[in-house]
């Protein structure tokens, strides 16, 4: 009774006392008390959402500048003189294309010719909006494999809502519709590839609860048009996947079949399916599947194995191969220098594209095999630009490659690769003036003495004083690289506005191969945050700008960086931008497509990996009375890759402390947020309006 009594007075004569409590957070072997946020479609959580949501629209879209910048920002994206990005296919090229009467898509098809002669002659095959207004469904077109060698009867991947889950449809481009009885897959996460006019390589959720931890398929069949279906490779439910693999040569015939078991993120089997059953690939655990050319298979290597070096590209002869599985040799065709990085490779008819970075600059090499040797020459393209594939055709060696900086607008080039020329098929026009805004590249040094690189585009106008309000963006995971790319929504709605943006090449990207990646992964993953925060430094060091005028933005894995970057140093940054992300990374592993990323991130459930982890996840290391700087969070109720239980969650601990957060959560779009025009331009305009409201005011 006596420790009451105190209280008790306290209560009487400090009303307001007894009603403040320390607030319920969430703590590294605690309760998680906002767990409730994980339901997706839960009353409660929907209701949480709905009150956020009006609050950071009024916020937000009641901002009188964001009027315009929405007006921009539909301009940029609804434009009818964007580039219509091609693929090759029977003969011509297919188009997805996105305007403010069609915000879902018209899939439709040009001849070559009259592509390349700058009036396509477009015809529809499928409108994606009047498809999903018949069928009462929020359709979303995800693309389409079709039968070799006509490639006129495609399985069309449909999305309900734009998550990756997808019912797969039989099409026939002739006749402009699905057909009657074809092939028919339900929603699902599945893969499916042609075998032959009828049957099917299908990876998929046979029987209820058959998928991976991860929640992906890992049971291979073979699927007759009858409905017969027959087992050709089994992995494990520890697994990642298993997806097919169809090696195709002349007159697209199927000359062999492999079965990729993703054991991690980053380790795989590949299994050649043989009549003796399959036979595992000699490949290092860490490789990846690029192309097939000329009778070889053509893998990249994450990991050195045997005398062929970490990065490099390499090849197995097919018949070999077949011939005895076990024995095989890989050839090396090429490997990458200490500043080089192959990004992607793929095949046309008879040759191997590999696009490269070079000091974080793009470049395009074209690969012959003839008498048992590789020999290269490279493509004459732009330099100092960022050069990525767009498409490869089949039957002839043409592909068309997209050339882009950070102030020269996107152009699309026209190359063949047999003859080695290329030329401009498509340039946009400027969507905003760069004549203001020049491009810099430092290096940082991060806390182990690694230098960084950064690209920094800043108005030339601009004294350095430290006051030029400043975005940087970042990401660091996957060995996804972050070259310099042609942004109309931030010339638009930041550049011309006065703002600088940075890009910040972290550890974790694929900036200088798999080493730049591996380099911080799992328990070395504080490095990456150290190279963030070191870019910052070096950008005030520089007097480019200062704490109050920079702000950060990151989605997905940008958001782990993002969310920890305002935790562990909330004295760098007056705004941050946290979108699609993972946040609470002791619980990601049990969200929807989590346990996929151990691999990446370590395992929560392995005490020794749980500790390091709980030292960065920033849900777990929020702490009352710190002055963190007000973030906008935000995120999509039909992700189903990234759970949006990591965005609520991380709001609503920010809530209970009384931290200052904006949070905004779409309803539909899936992970990417940008499938639907309207949307991404609501979508960058309040994203602009926040960046201004904490930067520019």
């Amino acid at each position: 009774m006596k420790a009451v009594l105190p209280a008790l007075c306290a209560a009487i004569l400090f009303p307001a006392a007894a009603i403040a409590a320390e607030p319920v957070l969430p703590t590294i072997d605690g309760p998680d008390p906002f767990q409730w946020l994980e339901a997706v479609d839960g009353p409660r959580a929907l209701a949480w959402v709905k009150a956020q949501n009006e609050k950071a629209l009024a916020r937000l879209t009641g901002d009188p500048r964001y009027p315009a910048l929405l007006a921009e920002a539909r301009a940029i994206f609804t434009a009818e003189d964007r580039i219509a990005t091609p693929a090759f296919r029977a003969g011509g090229v297919d188009n997805l294309w996105q305007d403010a009467e069609h915000p879902h898509g018209l899939w439709r098809h040009a001849s070559r010719d009259s592509y390349l002669a700058g009036a396509p002659d477009w015809r529809v095959l499928i409108d994606v909006d009047a498809l999903g207004q018949a069928e009462g469904r929020n359709w979303f077109f995800h693309g389409a494999d079709c039968r070799k060698p006509d490639e006129a009867v495609c399985l069309v991947d449909l999305s309900d809502g734009g998550g990756d889950a997808v019912e797969v449809r039989e099409f026939d481009t002739r006749s402009g519709a699905f057909v009657d009885g074809g092939f028919h897959l339900p929603e699902g996460k599945q893969s499916a590839a042609w075998l032959d006019a009828d049957t099917l390589l299908v990876a998929r959720e046979w029987t209820p609860g058959e998928v991976t931890e991860s929640g992906y398929a890992y049971v291979l069949k073979e699927l007759k048009r009858s409905g017969e279906t027959r087992e050709l490779f089994r992995g494990e439910k520890t697994d990642v996947s298993v997806s097919p693999i169809v090696l195709r040569g002349e007159g697209g015939r199927a000359e062999a079949v492999i079965a990729r078991r993703g054991i991690t993120f980053y380790e795989s089997d590949f299994m050649l399916l043989t009549p003796e059953g399959p036979q595992r690939i000699p490949l290092p655990k860490k490789a990846e599947y690029e192309a097939y050319v000329d009778g070889q298979a053509v893998f990249s290597l994450q990991e050195a194995f045997g005398d062929l070096p970490q990065g490099a590209l390499v090849a197995f002869d097919l018949a070999a191969l077949k011939a005895a599985p076990a024995a095989a040799k890989a050839q090396a065709i090429f490997a990458p220098g200490p500043r080089q990085a192959v990004q992607t490779a793929g095949a046309t008819d008879g040759k191997l594209i590999v696009a490269l970075l070079e000091d974080v600059k793009g470049a395009v090499d074209v690969w012959d095999f003839e008498d048992g040797r590789w020999t290269s020459a490279r493509l004459p393209l732009p330099a100092d630009a960022n050069i990525t594939l767009t498409d490869l055709a089949s039957e002839d060696d043409a592909l068309f490659v997209k050339v882009e900086s950070f102030l020269e607008p996107t152009s699309l080039w026209f190359a063949d690769a047999s003859a080695m020329s290329a030329k401009v098929a498509r340039e946009l026009p400027a969507r905003f003036d760069a004549s203001t805004h020049l491009v810099e590249q430092f290096w940082a040094a991060s806390s182990d003495g690694t230098q960084i690189p950064y690209f920094v585009v800043r108005p030339k106008a601009a004294a350095l004083d430290g006051q030029i309000p400043t975005l940087m963006y970042g990401y660091g995971g996957f060995e996804i690289a972050k070259p310099p790319i042609y942004m109309p929504e931030a010339g638009k709605l930041w550049m011309e506005k006065g703002g600088a943006y940075v890009i910040a090449n972290i550890r974790g990207g694929g900036e200088f191969g798999p080493a730049w990646h591996q380099s911080v992964l799992r328990e070395k993953r504080q490095l990456a945050f150290d190279d963030f925060a070191a870019v910052a430094r070096d950008l005030f060091a520089r007097q480019i700008t200062s704490p109050e005028h920079l702000g950060i933005y990151g989605r997905s894995n940008g958001g782990v960086l993002t969310s920890v970057s305002m935790t562990q140093h909330p004295e760098l940054w007056n705004a941050v931008v946290i979108e699609s992300p993972l946040i609470d990374m002791l619980r990601y592993h049990r969200l929807p497509a989590g346990a996929s990323w151990i691999g990446e991130y370590g395992d929560p459930e392995v005490p020794e990996d749980r500790a390091f982890i709980a030292r960065y996840s920033a849900y777990q290391n929020l702490k009352p009375g710190v002055d963190y700087p007000e973030p906008y969070i935000t995120t999509n109720t039909r992700d189903d890759r990234v759970h949006p239980g990591h965005a609520r969650k991380f709001a609503a601990a920010l809530e209970a402390m009384g931290s200052p957060y904006i949070y905004f959560e779409n309803t539909f779009g899936g992970h990417a947020n940008d499938a639907d025009p309207e949307l991404n331009a609501q979508r960058w305009a309040r994203h602009y309006v926040y960046l201004m409201q904490k930067l520019m005011d």
